[in-house]
């Protein structure tokens, strides 16, 4: 299987070459040429077996030109009780009648990126000695809080890559910070940025197209590549676990065999939605997307007019991690929508680019609108959804997967569909003590991140993941932040 540029058709690499690449020359994302398919027989084989053998089966579809041993040993060393705190990798929690929250934050860093970025550095490391043995890679990220740190963790002291992190110096939440500031490693550094998530994404992406450091890098016997969701090896595991989770439903008896469910996720850059609507294509019997946006509601919008207008008021939230009003993958899909047609995407998103909006075509919306719906919420109705989930089930949820919740409820009320639906659950609750705590105690939140995590675990009687609960007395190794302007200026000083 080849892998084509959403902005140009006739750039068409392998799938080790879209690995470490990460984005195609003129700045369009690689999409594969056609997309594998399940079968409803293949499906139902998947049911029964492990995590591990359902990644492989899935990730076998997408990379052809990685042998079956090659494959193994990746979802192998990524996916197992050293890095993950259950054996299932993903756990399944039905709360109330008809919804099941898919938990994705078992991880190291308790975060559903973790489901990709402990695989990435592994399908990174067989696609280099492939397309460009002895050349060291150079991964950029840029990160709302939750990337930055599963990228780091994955990445750290792995041989042959160099990895730099930007974040918004504003824009993520103490514990996020905290993991990212003490991260160990000396292949690793971190740097904060006086902007917003955007701004750090439009500079990464600049910088990737950038002839000079290019040839600076060809000059070093380095390259680029992502970490961030442009990258296809980030974005191809997680349509396993939408995959896994349907046979699981399966297994557990909570659905029969081609039941239809729909899928909630509360998403920014719309890579996470994106891998359902991967799923739903391979044959996952999915039926509606319910795309949950927080107060930065820029996808809402889109969904419900076929106009992207990312001209308006940024707002930081009590979940930062969707804190977006550039959603990258979402030039995937509409690559898809648009009938493949590059020339398409290429002037949308020049017209982005540009005056910070496009319309898209009647029947690109018309499609749209079939697969998706769209809501959103703020941050005093997610802390209302916390409150609800653990007074009346006694299930703690983080604000992103709080958004999810009321988005969700919105629907149901709405449209009146009573289906099955899994929930993307898309961090551990500690990860954001702050916000937590108020929505479901009324005693005084302290203001130490260590002593807010104690006093969440005595008002919930949920244990603190070890991996959070072990960053305390850790040293700081970064500090600082730089203006978004100077982004280019840290990587060559990281280069040199």
């Amino acid at each position: 299987m080849n892998y084509q540029s959403t902005r140009d058709r006739s750039a068409k690499v392998s799938a080790a070459r879209a690995i470490v690449q990460g984005i195609s020359h003129e700045g369009g994302l690689f999409v594969p040429e056609t997309l594998p398919v399940l079968t409803p027989e293949e499906l139902e084989g998947l049911v029964g077996l492990s995590y591990n053998e359902k990644a492989k089966a899935v990730l076998s579809r997408f990379l052809t030109d990685f042998t079956p041993d090659e494959i193994a040993h990746c979802v192998d060393g990524a996916y197992n009780t050293r890095s993950f705190d259950t054996h299932d990798i993903a756990e399944i929690s039905k709360v109330g009648e008809r919804s099941y929250f898919l938990e994705l934050w078992h991880g190291p860093t308790c975060a559903f990126k973790d489901m990709a970025l402990q695989l990435l550095p592994y399908l990174m490391k067989v696609s280099m000695d492939k397309e460009a043995p002895g050349t060291e890679v150079v991964v950029l990220v840029a990160t709302s809080g939750d990337t930055g740190k599963a990228a780091l963790a994955g990445f750290a002291d792995v041989p042959g890559t160099r990895m730099l992190v930007f974040y918004p110096e504003n824009g993520v939440s103490g514990m996020q910070k905290l993991q990212m500031v003490t991260q160990e490693g000396e292949n690793v550094s971190v740097c904060a940025i006086k902007g917003n998530f955007d701004d750090a994404q439009s500079g990464v992406k600049a910088i990737f197209t950038d002839p000079s450091i290019e040839a600076e890098l060809r000059k070093n016997g380095q390259m680029f590549s992502s970490a961030n969701s442009i990258n296809w090896g980030r974005l191809v595991p997680q349509i396993v676990y939408y995959v896994a989770a349907y046979t699981a439903l399966v297994e557990q008896e909570e659905i029969a065999f081609g039941d239809t469910v729909n899928v909630c996720v509360p998403t920014g850059n719309f890579g996470n939605i994106l891998a359902a609507y991967y799923a739903k294509r391979m044959g996952v019997p999915i039926g509606r997307l319910i795309c949950a946006s927080n107060r930065n509601n820029v996808l809402t919008d889109f969904i419900r007019t076929g106009v992207y207008d990312r001209n308006r008021d940024f707002y930081t939230t009590t979940s930062p991690s969707m804190d977006i009003l550039i959603s990258s993958n979402l030039e995937r899909l509409l690559f898809h929508l648009s009938g493949e047609d590059d020339g398409l995407i290429r002037r949308w998103f020049a017209s982005l680019a540009e005056t910070g909006r496009y319309a898209v075509s009647p029947d690109v919306q018309e499609k749209l609108q079939a697969e998706f719906w769209g809501g959103f919420c703020d941050d005093q109705a997610a802390a209302e959804a916390i409150h609800g989930q653990f007074d009346r089930y006694g299930y703690l949820c983080d604000p992103h997967t709080a958004v999810a919740v009321k988005v969700f409820e919105d629907y149901v009320r709405e449209t009146g569909d009573d289906t099955r639906t899994i929930i993307a659950s898309t961090a551990s609750p500690y990860k954001f003590c702050g916000s937590v705590l108020p929505a479901v105690t009324r005693e005084p939140v302290p203001e130490d991140p260590f002593a807010q995590m104690e006093l969440l675990h005595r008002v919930s009687g949920m244990a603190p993941p070890a991996s959070l609960a072990g960053l305390k007395g850790k040293p700081v190794r970064f500090t600082g932040s730089i203006e978004k302007g100077q982004m280019a200026d840290k990587v060559k000083e990281m280069l040199r």
